[in-house]
């Protein structure tokens, strides 16, 4: 398509409601108005007024896409002027009803030829199957539906992880073949004069490493952590932990209380604006970023180290892309063992400063070939699927259209 765009983009968050996927709502939404497009984004009710990027319109639904959500959205994207083309953020959790939202999906799936062509963005498949508790199996089967009906709509299916698009295939067969668009990072930002230093001065150690971990600290993590930064302070007294994100300070306590003669090297910093992170990140010797099921392009906390050219320690693991082995651009535990964990990463602690700082360098040329926003913004505004390139056959080239969006009375509109 040549010329401007007009994007409607569905996601189930959006500042300043919390959460990594509104936040890479927001980043993508304001790099393709930036690009020269036109954005509308409709999301759920949120308390407070959303961020104000130029050539970017939040419309807040009257509901989480509920009955009255899906109608008022039905009628402002048949109106005219259309968009040109939709773009789902999916993640079945964040379109409400405890991640069984099927009427969404169906919604999508039904109004598929109706509706501009849409490209939906997979974060996230569906719930795992499990052994214990078996209601569980109910949100998997679920999840399952709503990911087949999404896929089976969409002009262009794009996927957090490659893994996600053999799950789909399996599910839907039919739907387009997925792509792969890893998520760049969030935080992409420059702090005042002095800020690095002033970090490092508060929370380091004199002649020893500060050690960094940014996250949310949720259950899957924590353990981790818990398991493995305790034997890693213990190796040298001169270390230090900062950790940073959403429930840093409650963890740090909790672990401070079960190691208290460590107590004194972790640091727990919560809440803090873009500028002020990256200040924080760039002042770690090392960010330390293990998971459960491995490094991958959907963790927004490793790019987040990763775009700001950190040397970084992390793990493979069954979702972990060949890139991470490939380019040696982190240094690399073989899975989420704690015992390897900390051998790695102690390792990669007292390896020498010319080796830490080629590490960086690594990080940054394969963030910036690979993981940066303009690659996503690149993707999502290259060639149309089939489905569009059909209906710009039926459409005169040209439009006469006023640029915008139309109104519709159900959504609340908050302009930029």
């Amino acid at each position: 398509m040549s010329g401007p765009v007009r994007w409607a983009v569905l996601t189930g968050e959006y500042p300043p409601q919390p959460g990594g996927v509104g936040d890479y709502a927001r980043l993508v939404a304001a790099r393709l108005a930036a690009a020269g497009d036109r954005v509308a984004v409709y999301a759920p009710p949120a308390a407070g007024p959303p961020p104000a990027d130029p050539g970017v319109e939040v419309r807040r639904l009257p509901d989480h896409f509920g009955p009255r959500g899906l109608a008022a959205l039905d009628r402002a994207l048949r109106a005219a002027p259309r968009a040109d083309r939709l773009l789902v953020q999916y993640v079945p959790h964040a379109f409400g009803r405890k991640a069984m939202n099927l009427p969404f999906a169906a919604w999508l799936a039904a109004s598929a030829r109706r509706l501009p062509p849409a490209s939906v963005m997979f974060h996230e498949v569906a719930f795992p199957w499990v052994r214990r508790p078996r209601r569980h199996n109910l949100v998997a089967a679920a999840t399952r539906v709503m990911a087949r009906l999404a896929a089976a709509a969409a002009d262009r299916v794009f996927v957090s992880i490659p893994a996600w698009g053999g799950l789909l295939r399996r599910l839907a067969p039919a739907a387009p073949p997925a792509e792969w668009l890893p998520v760049p990072s969030t935080v992409r930002a420059e702090p005042p004069a002095g800020a690095v230093e002033r970090v490092r001065e508060r929370y380091g150690r004199a002649g020893g490493l500060l050690v960094g971990h940014f996250g949310t600290y949720g259950g899957l993590i924590t353990p981790l952590l818990g398991a493995t930064l305790p034997a890693l302070l213990a190796a040298d007294p001169g270390r230090a932990v900062l950790l940073l994100g959403r429930g840093a300070e409650g963890f740090a306590a909790d672990l401070g209380r079960r190691h208290p003669a460590l107590a004194a090297r972790v640091h727990g910093v919560g809440g803090l604006p873009p500028d002020e992170l990256v200040a924080h990140l760039r002042a770690c010797d090392w960010l330390y970023q293990p998971f459960p099921d491995g490094a991958s392009g959907r963790r927004t906390s490793l790019m987040a180290g990763l775009g700001e050219g950190r040397p970084i320690v992390t793990n493979a693991g069954p979702l972990s892309e060949p890139i991470w082995r490939d380019t040696r651009c982190v240094a690399l535990a073989p899975s989420a063992d704690p015992a390897g964990l900390a051998a790695a990463a102690d390792a990669a602690f007292r390896s020498p400063p010319a080796a830490r700082d080629a590490l960086a360098g690594r990080a940054a040329a394969v963030y910036a070939a690979t993981f940066a926003v303009e690659r996503t913004v690149a993707a999502l505004r290259g060639p149309p699927g089939r489905r569009e390139r059909y209906r710009e056959r039926e459409t005169a080239a040209g439009s006469a259209d006023a640029p915008g969006f139309p109104h519709d009375p159900g959504v609340e509109a908050a302009s930029d």
